[in-house]
């Protein structure tokens, strides 16, 4: 498994991405329920952080094939 360090860059990347090329999607990241902790003290840990990296990654996908021309 990834190490933290590599996730959040990955994260950021995409994220980054998304601002600059996809401005019309990246307002609703803060929307995106798998950001949303379900206590009020969440365990940061690689899983966490790869599986909301992989949800970016559906997210961006699934609006590129239904917004493709």
């Amino acid at each position: 498994m990834k190490r933290l360090q590599e996730l959040t860059k990955e994260i950021n990347d995409l994220t980054l991405k998304i601002e600059q090329e996809y401005p019309e999607l990246y307002q609703f990241l803060n929307e995106n329920p798998i950001t949303i902790p379900c206590c009020d003290h969440p365990k940061v840990d690689t899983k966490n952080f790869s599986d909301y990296l992989d949800s970016l990654k559906q997210l961006l996908k699934h609006y590129i094939e239904s917004h493709e021309k």
